[in-house]
């Protein structure tokens, strides 16, 4: 007579005849016996079919099954892969533990505002409908816990974010970025829609939105373009009244001793830097404006012959005691300003015509000191081109002239830039500084996704300060994850997957960028070597939207419900391998 108790399960047993491998299949009972294990065979299986086997063997597991004779009905379904894309990428990278250190209603509804500002970008309203049960376009409130969420609590969440930033930031600080490292900085600014708040001021403004006040932001970011932290400032302020507060950041909060900063020539002005030149252990990278580059050439620093053998060269001026100037002409950029400018020469010179002729027409012809001068006034720096014209304004004539010579003297700074520097060339060479100082295009970047391609960060419709500072954090962490994303998928995007070798198909680091071999593949061919279509970021995501998760449920009284995820496509699969992350949350 069998034992009772102990565990059945089946077991394969393989074994060869006259060079023939046969299965036998046997059910077992495996229990304990004066402290020994113990098998017990109850019955051989072999004859039965090899899927009768396998659903056998997972019942045993606690696998449900629907009868073949029953009905099956979808009872939910939502799009789920690019939230398990997103979310388990926020949790590889550690931002759920800076969120908070155990899970908690508070840490979940953070962490949910900043996979839904990659997902859908909206108002807390949007949010908190996009994660109810009821209202739900995505999986993410189920597997968040948050299908009961409301309005007010995302609102609520948003503003305890505030008092993380701090800890948040310098964390992020510590993990990339190290004494004598590059810190990169940049501002911009967004324009506000909303009825009052402190910080919104009219500016200047980058979004084109002149009759709308603004916010202004700086971003700090390491070599590669990773975001650290985001500081929100008035939208009057001027950006080299920014610096002061990233520097004090930069060495108290973060405790680095030694740091090159990296910023444009509007922020890094010859003001401030007068005024960091005295602090130990701060280096800078930044770039001379238009007219000190007109000086240099005029007091024969900068000369045709510097570019004989190569595009770039250093250069000392006594207007720059102690610093180093590195000289750089792109021939292609100079090719496509002087293009630029003629275009805008003969567009304006189009405009003016119209105005002489309207002056010699016979019938109510334009006449008239005052009344030719506002015309003129209306149409000749329509681009940006009034300053290359002489003009000639009596009461019954209009006439202008191109000033040829000063036309001239711009076009010989055509593709000259000078970066400047007080890092000693013992640590960085001319090259280096150049390629330093380029970097900066990581902040543009970072700029252009988080206003316009992917997180939306405007417009602003939040009244209270604190609040739009919180808005911008949690899109600066959005943006966190996304940078991470787009790096491990990289072999899947139109992006370059190829850093080394696209350096070493650059001429020089002046010459314009150059895809690697691999990312000029993928833009031919719109496929990768595996042969899976190439996709922009948003579509990739969206492509991960397809996989569904299921509510599952069989017919007949009180059944069950079970949860089913729809198969993942090869695309799908690559993705979540490069990520790192399961589908199944």
């Amino acid at each position: 007579m069998p034992k009772r108790g102990g565990s059945v399960h089946i077991v394969d047993i393989k074994h060869s005849y006259k060079g023939t491998v046969h299965i036998t299949t046997l059910l077992r009972r495996s229990y304990r016996e004066n402290g020994k294990v113990r098998n017990e065979t109850l019955g051989n299986l072999s004859h039965l079919p090899r899927p009768l086997i396998e659903m056998i063997r997972l019942g045993l597991k606690g696998e449900a099954f629907v009868p073949a004779s029953g009905e099956l009905r979808v009872v939910r379904s939502l799009p789920h892969g690019h939230v398990a894309a997103v979310l388990g990428t926020l949790r590889t990278i550690g931002l759920e533990t800076l969120l908070g250190s155990r899970k908690s209603r508070d840490r979940d509804l953070l962490v949910a505002l900043i996979v839904q500002r990659l997902l859908a970008p909206g108002s807390k309203l949007a949010n908190s409908r996009d994660l109810r049960e009821e209202t739900a376009t995505t999986s993410l409130g189920e597997v968040m816990g948050l299908s009961d969420v409301t309005e007010d609590e995302l609102y609520d969440a948003l503003d305890r974010l505030l008092s993380k930033k701090s800890r948040i930031e310098t964390a992020l600080a510590n993990n990339h970025l190290q004494d004598g490292t590059l810190v990169l900085y940049d501002v911009s600014s967004s324009y506000y829609t909303g009825t009052h708040c402190d910080l919104a001021k009219y500016g200047h403004n980058r979004d084109g939105k002149k009759r709308f006040p603004q916010i202004v932001y700086g971003l700090l970011c390491s070599p590669d373009g990773c975001p650290v932290a985001i500081e929100v400032f008035e939208g009057n302020t001027a950006d080299p009244k920014t610096l002061e507060v990233q520097i004090d950041k930069l060495r108290e909060r973060f405790g680095l001793a030694r740091v090159v900063l990296v910023s444009d020539r509007g922020i890094l002005t010859g003001t401030q830097i007068d005024r960091v030149r005295g602090i130990a252990g701060l280096d800078w990278i930044t770039a001379l404006r238009a007219p000190s580059i007109a000086k240099l050439r005029e007091q024969g620093t900068i000369r045709p012959s510097l570019f004989d053998q190569r595009n770039l060269a250093e250069v000392t001026s006594p207007d720059f005691p102690g610093e180093r100037l590195v000289v750089c002409r792109n021939p292609f950029l100079a090719d496509e300003r002087s293009e630029k400018r003629e275009e805008l020469l003969r567009a304006t010179e189009k405009d003016l015509d119209a105005i002489v002729a309207a002056t010699r027409r016979e019938k109510r012809p334009l006449k008239g000191r005052d009344k030719i001068a506002l015309r003129v006034g209306r149409w000749v720096n329509r681009h940006r081109m009034a300053k290359h014209f002489e003009l000639g304004i009596t009461d019954r004539a209009f006439s202008y002239r191109r000033k040829e010579e000063a036309i001239r003297e711009e076009a010989a700074l055509d593709g000259l830039y000078v970066v400047r520097t007080s890092v000693p060339k013992e640590a960085m060479t001319a090259e280096e500084t150049v390629g330093a100082y380029k970097s900066l295009a990581h902040v543009e970047r970072a700029f252009r996704s988080l206003k316009t391609v992917d997180l939306e960060i405007r417009p602003i419709h939040h009244r209270l300060s604190d609040r739009v500072k919180a808005h911008v954090f949690l899109c600066m962490l959005a943006y966190y994850v996304e940078w991470h994303m787009k790096r491990k998928l990289s072999p899947l995007l139109f992006s370059e997957d190829d850093p080394e070798g696209a350096r070493n198909e650059r001429e020089s680091v002046v010459a314009p960028a150059v895809p690697s071999a691999s990312a000029r593949d993928k833009a031919a061919s719109k496929t990768t070597p595996e042969g899976l279509p190439v996709q922009s970021f948003r579509s990739l995501l969206r492509n991960l939207g397809t996989l569904t998760q299921n509510r599952m449920q069989p017919r007949g009284e009180n059944a069950p419900e079970f949860t089913l995820l729809a198969q993942a496509t090869p695309l799908q699969k690559k993705a979540f391998d490069l990520l790192g992350v399961s589908s199944s949350l």
